[in-house]
């Protein structure tokens, strides 16, 4: 379901046409639901983590990444911990016209440098001028085209038995979890899972499912518990 942009909170009127600064916090615990915009977006927390979701997989987000979103992409976001998000949103027509869309067609996680968290910030200052405002965006965009970072992926397999395991240790990241007792689970043999994770996912299912039930990419999932 397609969802505008919210008018009630927050937001940075000096933005230039065709790009949309909305801030708000969240507390710990809720979940936006899948929903799209017809907006591209970045969508960064200045503050706590949090884990959107695509039809593509699941990226673990700490306050030192943030998300690009393309235009009518379904994602859902839960919210790890009090969280300050602090969302930009780009009309297609301004990112064509400021040639800025190549390589912006597909979700993807940003490294938030020093550099790009004080620009995203300082966008939201009330005391901009048009000019400043302005400037802020076009670094903004620049640090984005240098920034993509994959750590924090982790692949959703589309086979549904296979996504129904992955989402199982996914929504349990702490729990123990073999294949055995997965493949049990979702109606499939070990074997069967096994090849399944591996051809849809490029992971083998034991970087998948640990003997200690670690999801892929474990060391993206300390780094999202230790910033809770």
């Amino acid at each position: 379901m397609e969802t505008p942009i919210l008018r009630e909170v927050r937001s940075n009127h000096r933005s230039p046409a065709g790009v949309h600064l909305v801030a708000r916090d969240y507390p710990r615990g809720m979940r936006i639901e899948p929903h799209l915009h017809r907006e591209a977006q970045l969508i960064y927390a200045a503050k706590g983590t949090m884990q959107v979701t695509t039809p593509g997989g699941r990226w673990l987000v700490p306050p030192d990444r943030a998300v690009w979103v393309p235009a009518g992409l379904q994602h859902a976001i839960d919210l790890l911990a009090d969280i300050e998000m602090r969302t930009l949103y780009f009309d297609l027509p301004w990112l064509k016209r400021e040639k800025r869309y190549e390589g912006l067609t597909r979700e993807f996680v940003v490294r938030v440098s020093p550099l790009l968290n004080q620009a995203i910030l300082a966008l939201f200052d009330a005391r901009n001028t048009e000019e400043r405002t302005e400037l802020l965006v076009r670094l903004v965009m620049l640090e984005l085209h240098q920034a993509e970072d994959s750590t924090t992926f982790v692949p959703l397999p589309r086979e549904p038995r296979c996504r129904r395991a992955a989402m199982i240790v996914l929504d349990d990241p702490t729990g123990l979890h073999d294949i055995d007792t997965l493949a049990r689970e979702v109606g499939a043999s070990a074997r069967t899972l096994s090849r399944l994770f591996s051809s849809e996912t490029q992971l083998s299912s034991r970087a998948g499912v640990s003997a200690r039930g670690s999801p892929p990419r474990s060391s993206a999932c300390r780094r999202m518990r230790a910033c809770r």
